[in-house]
């Protein structure tokens, strides 16, 4: 595979062409609706990443994966090593489906029957349906309004006896990236009450300049005893339709946890596992070029709301493409996302989607063109 010098345009990225896209974001609205809702970003693949794939479909290899493919986990240790000084052990990261599909078999294995698990709405809401589907009992304890956890409500959550949490850092759909002492603090709890956290890190490949991601399992020693990390090329490359992620342990406390995980659980796609290790492998050329155009959107869109959209609060994420936005004053009622659909034919996510914290919110996604963010802005301006 060729080093990758590519330069990537991203800032150009014709309609008609996205148009020709099958996704779930391009096929789930008519086409007079501009898309901004689901998690996927617009930008051409990383080159390394797509001639992986062509070279796989050339020879004709798409059987099963390896389930025990350590390549893909050297791969990530080494990215991780790259990007955040994390040194992970290969033997201690287990390849599943999906960041998802991976927590709801790991609360399988960490809670009981009735016991109850700590998320902090507004958040990704697919944490409400997992949490149930195990047997166990949703804690909310959610962010405050800057954003951040909520550390003293969260210990007392401990106490009254959760016996885990899923950390959703970098935060969806906050955007906001949790700071070391808070993850320490965090840990310290969840270590006392001997609970686990299952730290889902997602977007930690895309946090943007101003802020610092710190993996979980990274600050203490307690946080790698009580710790489970569930994370993914997939937000961050773009091929969550591969259905690939990787489980990260750094005890073996916790790797004795994910040793007893279902067969079914730790059987990746097998395209997933070729794209997600040439992504990790060498995609850093591509991953740079796209944070600093989600840096540059991420105030654009700043721009744009102050001009437009007057009466919306908007606090730029640290992380990621996902732009939470406050509409309470627009006047768009308690989930603005349908208005925002019927009247303005621009389809976003429905802020109460994300828990009932997320009353008059919705979410956009900038993980695309400049001209695609102002159509959609502008749009929604023509209907406050």
């Amino acid at each position: 595979m060729t080093e990758d010098r590519e330069r990537y345009e991203l800032r150009d990225l014709p309609l008609e062409r996205l148009r020709r896209r099958s996704s779930a974001k391009w096929t789930s609205f008519p086409p007079d609706v501009l898309p901004a809702f689901v998690a996927e970003m617009d930008f051409p693949l990383a080159r390394p990443v797509k001639e992986a794939l062509v070279e796989a479909i050339d020879v004709d290899d798409t059987g099963y994966s390896n389930a025990t493919d350590s390549d893909l986990a050297s791969a990530f240790a080494g990215f991780a090593a790259r990007h955040w000084d994390w040194t992970v052990d290969p033997e201690q990261v287990t390849a599943t489906t999906d960041v998802v599909g991976g927590l709801r078999a790991l609360l399988d294995l960490v809670t009981g029957p009735l016991e109850g698990v700590i998320i902090n709405p507004p958040v990704y809401f697919p944490f409400f349906s997992i949490i149930p589907e195990v047997g166990s009992e949703i804690v909310e304890v959610p962010i405050d309004p800057e954003g951040r956890l909520d550390l003293p409500a969260i210990e007392e959550a401990f106490r009254a006896g959760a016996r885990a949490m899923i950390l959703c850092n970098p935060h969806n759909p906050a955007g906001t990236v949790a700071s070391r002492s808070d993850l320490e603090r965090l840990a310290e709890a969840a270590a006392e009450a001997d609970a686990w956290v299952l730290a889902d890190e997602i977007h930690a490949p895309l946090t943007l300049p101003g802020a610092t991601h710190v993996p979980f399992l990274s600050v203490s020693e307690a946080a790698r005893e009580c710790g489970i990390c569930v994370t993914s090329a997939s937000k961050a490359f773009n091929i969550a339709g591969l259905g690939c992620a990787v489980i990260v342990t750094a005890s073996d406390r916790a790797a004795r946890v994910v040793s007893r995980l279902p067969a079914g659980a730790t059987h990746p796609g097998h395209l997933g596992v070729i794209a997600s290790r040439a992504a990790f492998k060498h995609g850093d050329n591509w991953l740079d070029q796209v944070v600093g155009q989600l840096d540059f959107n991420r105030s654009f869109l700043a721009d744009l709301l102050a001009d437009r959209l007057p009466g919306a609060t908007y606090q730029a994420p640290e992380a990621g493409y996902l732009a939470w936005i406050d509409a309470r004053d627009l006047g768009l009622g308690p989930d603005p996302s349908i208005p925002i659909l019927d009247e303005a034919r621009v389809a976003v996510s429905s802020g109460p989607g994300f828990g009932r914290e997320g009353a008059g919110y919705f979410r956009l996604n900038i993980g695309t063109s400049p001209n695609l963010i102002e159509a959609a802005v502008m749009s929604i301006a023509e209907i406050t």
